[in-house]
């Protein structure tokens, strides 16, 4: 079993502690501990440093499942607790490997969605999440792509890096193909409810579909490492508890019990979020516009990043490289496999964003003059 380099948390690892203006997070603002026991008051606040540092439940602790389910509108016994999405992820892709199997993700798409299958043995095959669509997908595209080989199909909505989404009346038209089929569809959820525009529903109203969610995007808590899965099905639940079991056992209680303060004050942290990302992707719009000859982009749906390229069709690592040089911190392309785009993240920075984004418009204007003198 080999796993390729994760070229993206290599490029963040590298920078990111280190970095003036981090443009490159998918996160939004940022929370200490004491702001989130202070949304829970006195007496949370108490419990939380007396509480015993014990062993959590392997399907998540009863008062966060409780909270999660209000959230979703679901029965609390649907909700599985994980360490993050990612370990999300691993469960799934490894009850998923049977001999001559196959998995439909999206490309461009976050490195593990098609690593974690690779490598083990699982045929992957790709969807394209293409500009030339306005980064939509084609639900045919991914029909096509099925057979009765056909193990799960991922979709990611809000979509990273571009932002994009997939309507609700998509989601359904998926819902209904994968459940006459016996695929099980997964949506990658950890962005919502944040968006720019019309909102799309949570996939948990949907009976046969699986929805991973966690606090790391939307809620902007990645430090609690703590994140779910919504599942209907009872035997899934099952396999997916005793894989649990296998590799992490439970999440650490102390991130349990900040994760459930947030879900239950999940108004004003997502508020903080939504507010943070509206504000400056309206910077992002202007800036856009300023450097239209250089960079072009599609305005995301959702979520917290944007996606742009460099208009000249050339890698944009050494762009990003040179970026990094000068404080400035995006991730490029080829982490995604599309060299010649850039992840902008817009909601990590907070009030910094605006004078972040000068920084990084007077870097491009040099980087233009500069290709430009070469070209002559």
């Amino acid at each position: 079993m080999q796993l390729k380099p994760f070229l993206l948390d290599e490029w963040l690892d590298s920078y990111e502690h280190d970095i003036e203006f981090d443009l490159a997070a998918s996160t939004g603002p940022r929370w200490t501990v004491n702001e989130i026991l202070n949304l829970a008051g006195e007496e949370e606040r108490q419990r939380f440093l007396n509480h015993e540092l014990v062993y959590s439940r392997p399907a998540g602790a009863d008062g966060l499942r409780e909270a999660i389910a209000e959230m979703h509108d679901v029965s609390a016994e649907c909700v599985l607790v994980m360490t993050g999405a990612s370990e999300a992820l691993v469960v799934l892709m490894w009850l998923a490997a049977e001999p001559r199997v196959n998995v439909i993700l999206p490309r461009p798409g976050y490195e593990p969605f098609s690593a974690l299958p690779e490598s083990l043995g699982i045929e992957t095959r790709f969807y394209g999440i293409r500009k030339e669509n306005n980064f939509a997908i084609d639900v045919e595209e991914i029909m096509r792509l099925a057979d009765v080989r056909t193990k799960l199909i991922l979709v990611n909505s809000p979509h990273n890096p571009t932002g994009a989404t997939v309507s609700d009346a998509e989601m359904e038209t998926l819902h209904e193909f994968t459940s006459t089929r016996g695929i099980q569809l997964v949506n990658d959820e950890v962005f919502h409810p944040i968006y720019h525009g019309r909102g799309t529903k949570s996939t948990s109203r949907l009976p046969q579909a699986t929805v991973i969610h966690d606090f790391s995007k939307a809620f902007s808590l990645p430090g609690v490492r703590t994140g779910w899965m919504i599942e209907h099905d009872r035997k899934r639940r099952e396999r997916y508890w005793n894989a649990r079991a296998y590799f992490s056992i439970s999440n650490n209680s102390a991130g349990e019990m900040l994760a459930e303060i947030a879900m239950r004050k999940r108004d004003v942290v997502l508020s903080k979020t939504q507010e943070t990302a509206t504000r400056n992707l309206e910077h992002v719009d202007r800036f856009m516009v300023e450097h239209h000859e250089t960079l072009g982009w599609i305005r995301p749906q959702g979520g917290m990043t944007a996606f742009p390229w460099l208009v000249s069709g050339e890698n944009a690592r050494p762009f990003c490289q040179a970026a990094a040089e000068q404080g400035i911190l995006l991730a490029p392309g080829d982490c995604f496999d599309c060299p010649p785009h850039f992840r902008l993240g817009f909601a990590a920075t907070g009030p910094e964003f605006p004078r972040a984004l000068d920084r990084l418009g007077k870097f491009v204007k040099r980087w233009a003059a500069k290709s430009r003198a070469l070209q002559v």
